[in-house]
């Protein structure tokens, strides 16, 4: 037989008191006139007993569980992605609470059930994430408790959200190679219809406008975000009589097919192309050679601002962050050894 669980009632023995003295000390009920010695004589009961309240039940009367949920679709078997959670994992910490990870695979019975499971849990509020930054139908259950979206965007939801600048980004990445005298960019963009794909092609053609170049379409290429999307939009690019001297890709997989297709036409990576990807998955950016340029996404400090602003919503009056409709995070550029002056400058 198992060892019995050692129960309010022990402690109370052992201190020579009440239950409800106990419960009071043990809880910290306010109002409650307790002697300072009572209330060490039973502190140091429950340390000998090895008393452990249950935090649960303690939640409940309280309306407080030191809980907040972390619902992701993929996210956290993503290689690139760790960073977001490890950032509200460490901003929740900081603040008393402990995230609860649900990762759904993308199934929507797995979502519902793993977040009727977080309510009962008595979660004081619900990080909802995706993979990448897109449009998200927010679960009917969420509306039950405090809520921000993270690298996306709720669709007809008034609810806060946390995304990268994907414009400011795309912008960062072509006024880079404009910095090392690149005047023919070509960007290999994504095919799918995300704020990602939009927001990089804004960024691309106000760097080129700030600097006073065209743009030109026939330049913009779109395939698939993978490594063969971007093999077979460079090689469009590069394989023309009058090639883009650098090219901007919509992510760092991307980037790695376009190294491939400078390979295979006989051109050397920075001296006959520059290139430049983004998000900064550091194990192609590092593995490639040379080293990839690129933008990073935010992903620890959109982890660390989206529990802030959740705390916003969870106490509006504790003077926490007031949540905006959308807050857009800087992606910084990460420069390494794929861009330099065009060739003949």
């Amino acid at each position: 037989m198992g060892k019995r669980r050692t129960g309010i009632k022990d402690v109370a023995a052992a201190a020579g008191v009440s239950v409800t003295t106990v419960s009071h000390i043990l809880n910290e009920v306010d109002g409650a006139r307790i002697r300072p010695e009572t209330r060490d004589r039973v502190l140091r009961a429950a340390d000998e007993l090895g008393y452990r309240p249950n935090g649960l039940a303690r939640g409940l009367r309280l309306r407080r569980s030191g809980t907040v949920g972390f619902v992701s679709d993929e996210i956290a078997t993503t290689p690139f992605a760790g960073r977001l959670i490890l950032g509200a994992q460490e901003e929740a910490a900081r603040h008393g609470l402990v995230l609860l990870l649900v990762n759904t695979g993308g199934s929507h019975d797995l979502e519902r059930r793993g977040i009727d499971l977080l309510l009962e849990r008595q979660v004081e509020g619900v990080l909802y994430a995706a993979m990448y930054h897109r449009l998200v139908e927010l679960p009917q259950q969420l509306k039950q408790v405090p809520t921000v979206v993270l690298d996306a965007r709720s669709v007809g939801a008034d609810v806060p959200c946390v995304v990268p600048d994907e414009r400011q980004g795309g912008h960062t990445a072509v006024r880079e190679l404009i910095a090392h005298g690149h005047r023919r960019i070509g960007f290999a963009t994504n095919v799918d219809d995300i704020p990602a794909t939009h927001g990089r092609l804004e960024g691309y053609r106000a760097a080129l406008s700030e600097a006073g170049l065209p743009f030109d379409p026939s330049l913009v290429v779109a395939g698939a975000s993978d490594a063969r999307g971007g093999y077979d939009v460079a090689l469009e690019l590069l394989d023309r009589p009058e090639r883009p001297t650098a090219l901007f890709c919509f992510n760092d997989r991307m980037a790695m097919g376009a190294y491939r297709a400078a390979d295979d036409l006989g051109l050397s990576i920075p001296d006959d192309v520059s290139v430049v990807g983004f998000d900064n998955q550091e194990l192609i950016c590092e593995g490639l050679y040379p080293a990839l340029t690129t933008v990073a996404l935010p992903h620890y400090e959109m982890g660390v601002r989206a529990v802030r602003l959740l705390l916003g919503l969870i106490e509006p009056s504790a003077g926490a962050a007031v949540p905006a409709e959308q807050e857009a995070l800087r992606c910084p550029l990460v420069p390494r050894a794929s861009v330099a002056s065009p060739p003949g400058s």
